[in-house]
């Protein structure tokens, strides 16, 4: 009986031992798998990089408003970029719709451009127009387009007083990553 007693210990005893092996082999493992944070891929530059001043251009919005790199003078500007025929940017422009209604400053803070042919956007256009200035180009590479350096589409960022891109990206939330008195 005693036998019993000692065999039925020492399985316990090993089970217990195979546990936490175990639980320390799972963690290296999950350590070394994940790729440290160095490695790991920069989201997409579609646009010219952080600190980089705006190029010059000059273009006429869908309302008939003259604007320029000027109308980056008075603040912080929220600017997207979107294109007829990209599922990407139909995904995301709900999104910017709505951090352009609660952006600060309102519509004069707020930049879009668009870019495909007039009648092939009517939809986008009527949407961006309720929340901020909107420049229509009817191809890739445009004025407007390589004062940014567009690169892919969507495109975001928050441009400062100086006309410098603060933060950029391919989703609202990369744009949005600086606060706005910054």
């Amino acid at each position: 009986m005693s036998f019993m007693i000692a065999f039925t210990a020492l399985v316990g005893v090993l089970g217990v031992l195979n546990l936490f092996l175990t639980t320390g082999v799972i963690r290296r493992l999950r350590e070394r798998s994940a790729p440290p944070q160095s490695l790991r891929p920069e989201p997409p530059k579609v646009m010219i990089p952080n600190g980089t001043e705006v190029g010059s251009f000059t273009a006429s919005t869908v309302d008939e408003e003259q604007v320029s790199p000027a109308i980056f003078a008075d603040g912080v500007t929220l600017v997207g970029v979107f294109a007829q025929g990209c599922e990407s940017c139909d995904e995301r422009l709900p999104d910017f719709l709505s951090t352009a209604t609660t952006f600060p400053g309102g519509r004069e803070r707020v930049f879009a451009l668009l870019i495909g042919a007039g009648e092939d956007v009517v939809e986008k256009r009527a949407a961006l127009s309720r929340v901020g200035r909107v420049v229509l180009e009817e191809k890739p590479g445009g004025p407007v387009a390589k004062a940014f350096g567009v690169k892919g589409y969507p495109a975001f960022a928050m441009v400062d007083s100086l006309g410098r891109v603060r933060s950029s990206g391919v989703h609202v939330e990369h744009a949005t990553s600086v606060t706005v008195g910054a």
